[in-house]
């Protein structure tokens, strides 16, 4: 019997190990940044002099950079070279991150954070397009596998890396990390990597990308200083909403009536693709936006040492990667959008089970709430990721790809502020609620024998610790029935009818 003919035709690199540890670095040290910070958030905003919604921004300048760069990866692959460009990104991250390790003031820190994003957008999209041409294509399951192992392990052992740095060193060291990962990355990618081929004279539509990074960054900011400033009662806050929304118009006339566009129409003609990203946009709200709650809550209302938060934290990771290995071989047995639905359950669930946390809670209810949401995480993603692209035509997949991601991040940076600025706001509403039904009489029962300055600091604070307890609560129910409100749309969704479709469909980036 003859071999395959594509396997004969495939040379195997002869550093493939090296050239694959390399680049799994490379993914693995921008995955695990996503996570790390989120455990020392509470120690950000100590040492920063920050409030509750301004240290969120050191998550969602990081984010926001991210999802606009995306996008850009192909263009400036070609353009440049794959080589140059991954060589760049690394050297850019880790720089950054040295910066935002040193920084200063929370200004700083933001800016740094940007950065990091910036370069940090096309390490997952260049390491699994590295391992793709390192691999025949009768392998590239096996490649796909390794890389998603590495973009999975960072919400595994992030957390948990970054309370033992922030307890034994300093949370500056979760940034500080990153140099000697990045160091060695650097050299492998420089000694191993093959150099393709450029596009010198490439065009971009700037229009279109300058409008869409516009009309996000815009209402990111009205997002992030909405509470602040009063929301619309700031002029600030009209401004960025005014511009947002007038950029996307832009943006979207733009697309529809231009030859060379950022984003072709065509694609959002597909049902699947259209439905896809509508359900991975609600799904980013999700993604991240407990993972920067719980940290404060469990920290700050609690009392639990950094360490201890990150290794409860750290199941969450743990059940996204055992969802999605599971994911990957009942894809082509069980029909995908069922499989969805199970992943939404799954979150559903233990959201619904942390809507009825107490300062009572112990680790057993983080660990296990926190395991079962990783696990429906990890089942909508590759189901996900196979059938949004399973009806599209090959020819848009790169593009498909890279919007899948975009909308994924918009979600992410969106959900974090949405929940932050809820809680702010919920906390001054609890606070006065409990606080009209505390009466001098009360006082005295509950608090005999201190004086009256003792003892309305001591009723404050419990009333501040209830007030903020409730505002998490009712965050956590926010976002149980934005899972709800996604389940329609697998109606939606047309089951594939060609192995071949699903065989070829990429993994989400």
């Amino acid at each position: 019997m003859s071999a395959n003919p594509q396997t004969e035709a495939f040379a195997v690199p002869p550093n493939r190990l090296l050239i694959t540890f390399s680049v799994m670095l490379a993914t693995t040290m921008q995955a695990i940044d996503t996570t790390i910070a989120n455990v020392a958030l509470p120690h950000i905003q100590g040492a920063m002099s920050a409030t509750r919604d301004q240290v969120s921004w050191v998550l969602t300048s990081y984010i926001v950079a991210a999802a606009i760069m995306t996008p850009t990866t192909g263009f400036l692959a070609a353009r440049f070279g794959r080589k140059r460009l991954f060589m760049a990104a690394v050297g850019g991250f880790i720089m950054a991150s040295m910066a935002a390790g040193a920084a200063a003031n929370l200004g700083q820190l933001v800016f740094f954070r940007l950065m990091q994003g910036v370069f940090g957008a096309s390490l997952v999209p260049l390491s699994q397009a590295v391992l793709l041409d390192n691999y025949p294509r009768s392998q590239h399951g096996r490649a796909i596998a390794i890389w998603g192992v590495g973009v999975m392990i960072g919400p595994v052992i992030g957390p948990a890396l970054g309370g033992w740095l922030t307890e034994t060193l300093s949370w500056r060291w979760v940034f500080y990390i990153n140099l000697p990962v990045g160091l060695l990355a650097l050299a492998g990618l420089g000694l191993f990597v093959k150099r393709t081929y450029r596009q010198k004279k490439l065009p971009f539509d700037w229009l279109g990308f300058s409008l869409l990074s516009l009309s996000i960054e815009a209402l990111q900011m009205m997002l992030d200083r909405g509470q602040s400033l009063d929301w619309f009662s700031s002029p600030e806050i009209i401004t960025e909403a005014i511009l947002g929304v007038l950029c996307l118009y832009l943006f979207i006339i733009h697309i529809m009536t231009a030859q060379r566009v950022f984003l072709n129409p065509a694609l959002f003609a597909d049902r699947n693709l259209s439905t896809g990203l509508t359900f991975m946009f609600l799904v980013g709200i999700i993604l991240l936006s407990t993972m920067a709650l719980l940290p404060p809550y469990l920290q700050n209302l609690k009392g639990w040492p950094v360490v201890t938060t990150g290794l409860v934290l750290a199941p969450r990771g743990l059940g996204m990667m055992m969802g999605m290995m599971l994911m990957g071989r009942l894809t082509e047995k069980v029909d995908i959008r069922l499989l969805i639905g199970g992943g939404l359950a799954a979150m559903s669930f233990s959201l619904w089970q942390m809507s009825l946390f107490s300062l009572d809670v112990g680790p057993r209810d983080i660990i296990w709430t926190g395991f079962v949401q990783g696990l429906g995480l990890g089942s909508i993603f590759v189901p996900m990721g196979v059938i949004t692209f399973a009806t599209l035509d090959q020819r848009y997949r790169t593009e498909a790809t890279a919007l899948f991601s975009l909308v994924r991040n918009i979600g992410s940076s969106i959900g974090v502020s949405i929940t932050f600025a809820l809680l702010a706001r919920n906390i001054q509403i609890n606070h006065s609620e409990i606080g009209a039904h505390v009466t001098a009489f009360t006082a005295l029962t509950a608090l005999p024998g201190l004086d009256s300055q003792a003892m309305l600091a001591l009723l404050d604070a419990q009333v501040n610790r209830q007030a903020a307890s409730i505002g998490y609560i009712n965050d956590f129910r926010f976002l149980m029935m934005v899972c709800i409100f996604a389940a329609p749309l697998l109606l939606l969704l047309k089951a594939p009818v060609r192995v071949q479709a699903l065989q070829d469909a990429p993994a989400p980036a």
